[in-house]
């Protein structure tokens, strides 16, 4: 059997550290340069990875989750738009290191991020997903996050226009 299948490789979600900030920054670089989740071709320097991550940090709104003791994924929200009017609504990000996917990490990160907000007293968290993210697609569905629309060639990366899929869960 491939050992990232069996039981004793189970992931544990908890806050993140600052001490996390390399291995999340590993995670998105990745992302950045592999995929079209990150629609942007600039890999994250450690100055910047510090400053993204403090900012969650402050807000209480990052996750980790590990893996025999090392980060195989995370998990943060922040504001959705930066206007008053939007304070109640945040926007998730949920990422998993390769080689990693279909083990249930990315659905423990989401649990913690929205069992997060809700207490937070947030409304609404919006998914933002590349719509051939099918995988994204489906984990925001497993959670009750409605399809509200996709904006067609909003965004370009590898030569490609991009669509994006906007999905939305209330928390009541």
């Amino acid at each position: 059997m491939n050992p990232i299948y069996e039981k004793n490789r189970a992931a544990t979600v908890r806050r993140a550290r600052p001490a996390d900030m390399e291995a999340i920054r590993a995670i998105r670089n990745h992302a950045i340069e592999h995929s079209t989740a990150l629609w942007t071709q600039t890999l994250q320097s450690p100055t910047e990875g510090a400053a993204w991550l403090a900012a969650h940090l402050e807000r209480d709104s990052a996750f980790v989750a590990e893996v025999d003791g090392e980060v195989a994924g995370f998990a943060v929200y922040g504001p959705w738009r930066e206007k008053d009017g939007y304070r109640h609504t945040v926007e998730d990000s949920v990422y998993v290191r390769e080689g990693l996917h279909g083990l249930g990490i990315g659905s423990g990160l989401l649990t913690a991020l929205i069992t997060s907000a809700r207490e937070a007293g947030h409304h609404v968290v919006i998914a933002g997903i590349e719509a051939e993210n099918t995988a994204s697609i489906r984990l925001h569905e497993r959670f009750g996050f409605d399809h509200v629309g996709t904006v067609p060639e909003v965004g370009t990366k590898f030569g490609r226009w991009l669509d994006l899929t906007i999905m939305r869960l209330p928390l009541p």
